[in-house]
C-alpha cells in the first residue's frame, strides 16, 4: 500500500526513471548509506535475539548501513548485554542515556551521532523482522521522503490504534494509516521537523505538513520474544490524545496565533459592547435595572483584551521562533556535513 503524496525527489510527480540498471546500483547505494536507531529499554531478553539477527540480515541482504542502539537509561544491562553480543560487529554502535528519556529522545540521539543520509527505526522488541529493512530502504530509493510500515497481524491493541490512527488521519488529512510502527526516511527531514517528548507518532503528520512526501508498506507484526511494551501502554492513551489535540493546534495556529487569540478577543470584546448597549437600553429605556449585566460585560471586555493581548504575545514568540528554528537547521546541516568531510 502506497500513500497519495508523490516523492519529492526526482520531481514533483514522481520518483525519478532510470534503467534497470541505474535502479539497482541506486539500491545498493541505500542499502550502504543508512543507518538502524534501536531504541531499548530494559531489552536485556530479546538482546540475544535482536543482535544475531541483524547481523545476519546484514550478510544475508548485504546491508552495509550502521546499527545504534540507544540504551535508554536501562536498569537491567541492556547496553551491557548489546556490547557484549556485538563484540567483534563493527556496524554496532551502542549509544547511553543516563536516565529514561523516550523513545523520541533516543531517536533524536541516534539521529546525531551519524552523518548517513537515511535513518531507519526500528524496535528492540523483534516485533518486526530485520528481513523488512531492505524493503524500506528500496521505497525510499524510489524517491519517497518517508516510508512508514502497516502493521499486518494479530494486534492487540488493534482497536485502540484503529481509532487513534482514524482520527489523526481525519485531523491531518495524511496518507499513511499507521503512524507508530516501523518507518525510514531521509536524515534532513528531522532538520525541519521539531519534536518534542512522545512525538515520534506524529513525526510522519509535521513533515508532511512540512512538505515531505509520504509513503507506507505492509508490515508484519509478530508476537514479542520477550518482556513487556516499555513506550506504549494504557496509561499513555490520554496523554496521546492530548499530544494529538497539542500538534494539531501547533501546526494550525503557531504560524498564525492572532488568528487563535486575536478573533475570539476581538468577538468577546463585540460580545461586550453589545451586552454594554443593551444593559443601557434596559436602564435608561425600560427604566429597569439588571447589574449581572454590567458584571458579563466586565468580564467579556476583560477577556477579550487579554485574547488579543496574548495574539499579539504569540505573534512575537512565533517570530523568535522561526529565527530559532532556521538557526538549528543550519547548525544541523552544517554538522552533519562536517561529519561527512571528517
Amino acid at each position: 500500500m502506497t500513500g497519495s503524496s508523490a516523492p519529492s525527489r526526482g520531481g514533483r510527480f514522481g520518483p525519478a526513471k532510470g534503467s534497470a540498471d541505474d535502479a539497482g546500483s541506486g539500491r545498493v547505494r541505500a542499502r550502504r548509506d543508512f543507518a538502524l536507531v534501536v531504541p531499548a529499554f530494559n531489552e536485556a531478553p530479546n538482546i540475544p535475539h535482536l543482535i544475531p539477527e541483524l547481523r545476519a540480515a546484514f550478510e544475508e541482504f548485504g546491508l552495509e548501513g550502521e546499527v545504534l542502539l540507544v540504551d535508554d537509561g536501562s536498569t537491567d544491562g541492556t547496553a551491557e548485554l548489546a556490547e557484549a553480543e556485538g563484540k567483534g560487529w563493527a556496524p554496532l554502535r551502542v549509544l547511553r542515556h543516563r536516565v529514561n528519556q523516550g523513545k523520541t529522545e533516543a531517536l533524536l540521539t541516534g539521529a546525531a551521532a551519524t552523518d548517513r543520509t537515511h535513518l531507519v527505526l526500528f524496535d528492540a522488541d523483534l516485533q518486526h523482522l530485520p528481513a523488512e529493512i531492505p524493503r524500506f530502504l528500496d521505497k525510499l530509493d524510489e524517491g519517497w521522503d518517508i516510508v512508514a510500515g502497516r502493521k499486518v497481524g494479530r494486534y492487540d491493541k488493534r482497536a485502540v490504534s484503529s481509532i487513534y490512527n482514524a482520527l489523526s488521519r481525519r485531523i491531518f488529512s495524511v496518507p499513511v494509516s499507521d503512524l507508530n510502527s516501523m518507518k525510514a526516511f531521509r536524515a534532513d527531514v528531522l532538520d525541519a521537523v521539531r519534536l518534542r517528548h512522545d512525538w515520534h507518532r506524529f513525526f510522519v503528520v509535521i513533515a508532511h505538513q512540512k512538505g515531505f512526501s509520504a509513503s507506507e508498506i505492509d508490515i508484519e507484526l509478530h508476537p514479542r520474544r520477550a518482556g513487556e511494551a516499555k513506550y506504549s501502554g494504557k496509561g499513555r492513551i490520554v496523554g496521546g490524545v492530548l499530544d494529538l489535540l497539542a500538534v494539531w493546534f501547533q501546526l494550525r495556529f503557531a504560524r498564525k496565533p492572532m488568528v487563535a487569540f486575536g478573533l475570539p478577543g476581538i468577538a468577546l470584546i463585540a460580545a461586550g459592547g453589545l451586552t454594554g448597549l443593551g444593559a443601557l437600553f434596559q436602564r435608561f429605556v425600560l427604566g429597569q435595572g439588571f447589574r449581572p449585566l454590567l458584571y458579563l460585560v466586565a468580564l467579556l471586555v476583560t477577556v477579550g483584551v487579554l485574547c488579543f493581548v496574548a495574539g499579539f504575545l504569540g505573534e512575537m514568540i512565533a517570530a523568535l521562533h522561526d529565527e530559532v528554528d532556521a538557526l538549528r537547521r543550519r547548525l544541523s546541516r552544517n554538522s552533519r556535513e562536517g561529519r561527512r568531510e571528517g
